[in-house]
């Protein structure tokens, strides 16, 4: 039997997941609303098998193990395992430079 664990979207993720909405939402809403469907969708694999998704590369590189991410092209959900709940912190563009959207939020979330 597979454990549950509890999914818990920083408000970061979900400032990103908005924006993300809203952008596609100005030329297609109901390409929008499948969109949301689909990230959602991928996200909540994390209640059973929250470890399927592989270390972020790039902070892996860093030495970093602890974030994981899931990817529902072209986006990429970074989340952390705690105990049985499951932190998505970031929805970010593939195409972006994650480590460069990561140490922006570091250096003016302050």
């Amino acid at each position: 039997m597979n454990k549950k664990y509890k999914i818990l979207w920083a408000e970061v993720a979900e400032h990103d997941l908005t924006d993300i909405i809203e952008y596609i939402a100005i030329d297609s809403p109901a390409n929008a609303l499948k969109i949301l469907q689909k990230i959602k969708k991928t996200a909540s694999i994390l209640y059973s098998l929250p470890e399927r998704g592989r270390v972020v590369p790039e902070l892996q590189a860093q030495g970093i193990l602890i974030y994981r991410e899931l990817i529902t092209a072209p986006w990429r959900i970074i989340y952390r395992i705690s105990d049985k709940n499951i932190y998505v912190l970031s929805v970010l563009d593939t195409r972006r430079n994650v480590e460069d959207i990561l140490l922006n939020r570091l250096v003016y979330s302050r």
